[in-house]
């Protein structure tokens, strides 16, 4: 019985130790949870993307800033495993797995990860292994931290800075906006990056820079215009709004877009398009195009937006500075204008200057016989200020540096044309005077800015007409002149204005063409107007006096070579009026009048001669290498006459 009583004794006291221990444990069970509950707020309200992994179980806990950053909660996972490492890094994820559970310490690495909406953001990633205890497995603790933006920022501070620095070494702007692109395609990770300009004049849309992954897809896009209503471009350059397009087949712009790609033969998935301002204009737009990762979104816009002020502001300087490389040039170019121009009058002066002198003193001595109170006061008036003229003369051709003339040459030619006028000049000066009026009248008379009508003219009939009346002063020529004279609207002018302008342009025409060539005068009907057309096969007009070629008094002959023989004769030259009064009447008259020429390339200088006949030509064997080696084309289009009551009276 004692025995007994001693083993229940023993018993009762194991089972008060047992509910101690009992007690113990459920209290620490209680605190275990308490902290798992505290640790677990506190992970919860850390900021950073967190995840806690079992090593053979996958992932049982993912706080709330790794659901906001990459979207996924636990629900969401399979197997444990959270699908957010990109394709070309797993590898890389499966060395750190490898490293931590072989004991190789902390994995900290810059890295990338998905989202899971498909972004991939820039990372910083820790993680730290923690061995099995009685309470749970061996695991792995991994934080993140978001660095997506910062990168962006750094990469976006590192362009702007190489391209601040490139801009230097890219003197032309082709080559400039090509690095600008490129590095917008870099930054935005996109298959390509374009500038596209707008051409104002024409209203058309032109890439001038570009960066393609394919660059045969670059020399096509390069090569192509666009109307303004056949790009989306064209769109934001009216609005000024930039767009995204997210999906090019869908959407009431599918269509534009399918005719953009088969002109480009190229496939436009999605692109981002912001305009190009420059002061309070917009010049285009830059496209980044194909994004390679995702959709565009607002961040694109505002770092495309970035790049476009500088590529506004490039776009400008280099048009400032194209400006100025033509005005350079137009200053050059004018500088010479200005010495061929001084040394053209120069030419003029002397030669009938000296005959004046001479004629005068020939007129003296037969004055002499007369009483000198009858006229050696007008004499010495008409001589003093001749001698001043020469002396002016002798000015210039000191400014000059090329001072040599064919006086023998220009005596004769100007003697045999200005012997009238010498002798009205002498009357005039004897006599009843008016010579300001008579001055007054002749540049009237050569400029045509008299007032005068306007009525409709037949353009066809007239031109037939008034080719019969001056073909007899060209006669003396050898040429082929052929006439394509068709029916055409009425144009709105004076007649005796349309006379002037044929026969300028076939005396043009006539006098810039060897013997034994071609001239074809055309009459037609372009669109609701008429047009002339003179088209000569002769020596034609270098590139440099082109554009200057309707200034007036601008010869495009080198002044050494100059000489005014009878009109219509090969080479007679002239002081270069008759196209400036073209040119007024034009503006005047409402026509257009254009040139273009090709200068003979036997003969690319203005100094370099033509013999005057194709069969003297050194460098023809036969008549067509002179037809096909130069020549000029005067195009006039004169727009249809307004009714007889709008037309008549206008001048």
């Amino acid at each position: 019985m004692k025995s007994t009583s001693l083993q229940v004794q023993d018993l009762l006291k194991r089972i008060e130790e047992l509910e101690r221990e009992l007690a113990e444990k459920r209290q620490a069970e209680t605190s275990l949870r308490r902290s798992q509950r505290r640790l677990r707020m506190l992970l919860d309200f850390v900021p950073y993307p967190l995840a806690v992994m079992h090593i053979n179980r996958g992932v049982f806990y993912l706080n709330h800033g790794f659901t906001n950053i990459f979207g996924w909660t636990l629900d969401d996972l399979v197997d444990g495993q959270i699908p957010f490492v990109p394709r070309e890094l797993e590898a890389e994820a499966k060395q750190d797995l490898q490293n931590l559970i072989s004991g190789k310490g902390m994995v900290r690495r810059e890295t990338r990860r998905l989202t899971k909406d498909g972004r991939v953001l820039d990372v910083v990633m820790r993680a730290a292994y923690y061995e099995k205890s009685e309470y749970e497995p061996a695991g792995i603790l991994m934080i993140f931290r978001d660095v997506t933006e910062q990168k962006r920022i750094e990469r976006i501070n590192n362009m702007i800075l190489r391209i601040s620095t490139a801009l230097p070494e890219y003197p032309d702007l082709e080559p400039l906006l090509d690095y600008i692109d490129d590095e917008v395609k870099k930054a935005l990770n996109t298959e390509g990056t374009v500038v596209i300009l707008l051409d104002e004049e024409k209203q058309e849309l032109f890439v001038l820079g570009a960066a393609y992954d394919d660059q045969d897809t670059k020399r096509r896009v390069k090569e192509s215009r666009f109307k303004m209503d056949e790009l989306i471009a064209g769109r934001v350059i009216r609005s000024g709004k930039p767009v995204i397009i997210s999906d090019t087949t869908k959407g009431p712009d599918a269509e534009l877009h399918r005719k953009r790609d088969e002109k480009l033969g190229y496939k436009t998935r999605n692109l981002l398009i912001v305009p190009l301002r420059s002061q309070e204009r917009i010049i285009g737009v830059v496209c980044a195009l194909n994004k390679k990762e995702g959709d565009f979104d607002e961040r694109d816009v505002e770092l495309l937006n970035t790049i476009a002020g500088t590529v506004a502001l490039s776009v400008e300087n280099a048009r400032v500075n194209e400006e100025l490389k033509r005005a350079y040039r137009e200053v050059r170019s004018l500088n010479r204008a200005k010495d061929k121009v001084i040394n053209h009058l120069s030419h003029e002066l002397k030669t009938p200057v000296s005959i004046l002198l001479g004629s005068l003193k020939l007129l003296a001595k037969t004055l002499e016989q007369l009483p000198e109170q009858t006229w050696k006061r007008n004499f010495e008036r008409m001589q003093r200020n001749l001698e001043r003229i020469v002396d002016i003369q002798y000015e210039v051709t000191d400014i000059m540096e090329d001072r040599h003339y064919r006086s023998y040459d220009m005596l004769l030619m100007m003697l045999e044309q200005c012997a009238d006028e010498i002798e009205v000049l002498v009357a005039e000066e004897l006599g009843e005077g008016g010579v300001v009026e008579k001055i007054r009248k002749r540049i009237d008379e050569i400029f045509g800015l008299k007032e005068v009508v306007s009525r409709p003219v037949d353009v066809s009939a007239f031109v037939k007409r008034h080719l019969e009346k001056i073909r007899h002063e060209f006669a003396h020529r050898e040429l082929e002149v052929t006439e394509k004279i068709s029916p055409a609207p009425l144009a709105c002018l004076p007649p005796d204005i349309l006379e002037k302008i044929v026969k300028g342009l076939v005396k043009n025409a006539v006098e810039n063409t060897p013997d034994e060539g071609k001239i074809e005068i055309i009459v037609q009907q372009r669109g609701e107007g008429a047009e002339l057309v003179v088209r000569d096969y002769g020596v034609g007009i270098v590139e440099e006096a082109q554009s200057r070629i309707f200034e007036g008094f601008f010869s495009t002959q080198d002044t050494i070579s100059y000489s005014s023989k009878r009109p219509f004769d090969f080479n007679a030259g002239g002081r270069g009026a008759d196209l400036l009064r073209m040119k007024i009447f034009s503006e005047r008259y409402n026509f257009k009048i254009e040139m273009d020429s090709t200068r003979c390339k036997y003969i690319p200088t203005e100094k370099d001669l033509c013999p005057g006949r194709i069969s003297k030509c050194r460098f023809c064997e036969k008549r067509e290498d002179c037809l096909v080696s130069g020549g000029t084309t005067f195009r006039l289009y004169f727009p249809p006459a307004d009714s007889m009551e709008k037309c008549s009276g206008k001048g």
